[in-house]
């Protein structure tokens, strides 16, 4: 067998997106025997005491990182991130109640639309008329006193503005509901001053299949006794996850990812990190003289996701063709604003980040 390393594309993907190279190694060399079982995990029983061993470390060390309180429940789910655009206000939203949704970009704005479907949502703020490149002040929010809970998201990865050292705050006993899934585990959360947190595993904390969802107890007995099974909080926290077969495989590839963060330090290593990645992608943005544009203002910048414009669209083409050439992949902004968009994960490696710096300078000095 060779020593050498396998190619490894530089991955700028919005999702799914990198994962860390150790996590792959561990998961190919126990794809044929899991733990001396004779067989993969993509077909052991999710009954059998090595999936529960699986599925109850990977909660385990996720409470530990995130300093997860004792009263709250943690969910593996299906569906991702967007199925939670409907289930929150199925399970949180009362009859005759109102809740309140923060719009800062694309993915806050469906799941403001998937409520409206499903109960009475107001707009305590929408940033659309900045194009969303920045985020509401609390003293701009219009928030309702009595709301059912209060929603925002934490980082929109299709116009990368990030909530970083401040976060919304909702009215004294309306929780807040929020979806992390771009940013989650990338930094420290103070998971004691939410109803309910959400994310979709396939941007930092896994492969696409399985949703976490952390969800404080009492939340639990606002759900409604008519609804689907898969669609209840209530029930799916009392069958541990597993009323019917769980996205075990991916359950398994986020524990491995839980276990690497672990070993680097916890999210507050991570989250230096990440500080540092991103530093060096908006050095290379605010230094180009406007050659570079970042869509996000300066104070509500992304550290996950970095979306820029060039002069034209000729150049933004001749961008994403050189780069990928260069095995720097994943650069084409998102279909519904153009541009383009480096994605930064976790697991994207400082290497990956300084040549993905190297290429944009090198880029303006042949163009510009």
């Amino acid at each position: 067998m060779s020593n050498t390393q396998p190619f490894r594309a530089h991955n700028f993907n919005a999702g799914p997106a990198v994962l860390p190279l150790t996590v792959l190694q561990k998961a190919q060399a126990e794809l044929l025997d899991y733990a001396g079982s004779g067989m993969s995990v993509m077909e052991i029983s999710h009954r059998s005491k090595e999936f529960d061993a699986i599925i109850q470390t990977a909660e385990a060390d996720l409470r530990e990182l995130l300093g997860i309180p004792s009263n709250y429940k943690v969910l593996f789910l299906q569906g991702g991130a967007s199925l939670q655009f409907a289930m929150i206000p199925m399970n949180l939203l009362p009859a005759g109640s109102s809740a309140d949704y923060i719009i800062t970009g694309s993915w806050s704005k469906a799941a403001f639309k998937d409520g409206k479907k499903l109960g009475n949502v107001k707009k305590a703020a929408d940033n659309e008329s900045c194009n969303f490149n920045c985020l509401s002040e609390q003293f701009d929010l219009q928030l309702d006193a009595k709301a059912a809970y209060l929603h925002y998201t934490m980082n929109e990865t299709i116009h990368g503005v990030e909530y970083n050292d401040t976060q919304p705050q909702a009215p004294e006993g309306v929780p807040l509901v929020c979806d992390v899934s771009s940013d989650f585990l990338s930094k420290p959360v103070d998971v004691s001053k939410y109803g309910l947190l959400y994310a979709g595993a396939q941007k930092n904390a896994g492969p696409a299949g399985v949703t976490v969802i952390i969800i404080r107890e009492d939340m639990l007995a606002r759900t409604p006794e008519n609804l689907p099974v898969m669609l209840d909080y209530k029930l799916q926290a009392e069958s541990s996850s597993m009323y019917n077969t769980p996205p075990c495989y991916s359950i398994y590839i986020v524990g491995l990812v839980l276990q690497w963060l672990k070993e680097l330090g916890g999210l507050s290593a991570i989250e230096a990190i990440n500080k540092k990645k991103a530093a060096i992608v908006y050095d290379v943005i605010d230094a180009s003289g406007g050659f570079y544009r970042g869509h996000a203002a300066p104070a509500a910048r992304s550290r996950m996701n970095v979306p820029f414009r060039l002069p034209t669209e000729a150049l933004e083409e001749a961008f994403v063709k050189e780069s990928k050439a260069a095995g720097l992949i994943g650069l084409k902004g998102h279909r519904s604003v153009g541009g383009l968009r480096a994605s930064i994960y976790n697991a994207c490696p400082m290497e990956s980040v300084e040549l993905l710096a190297k290429f944009m300078r090198e880029f303006q000095t042949k163009q510009g």
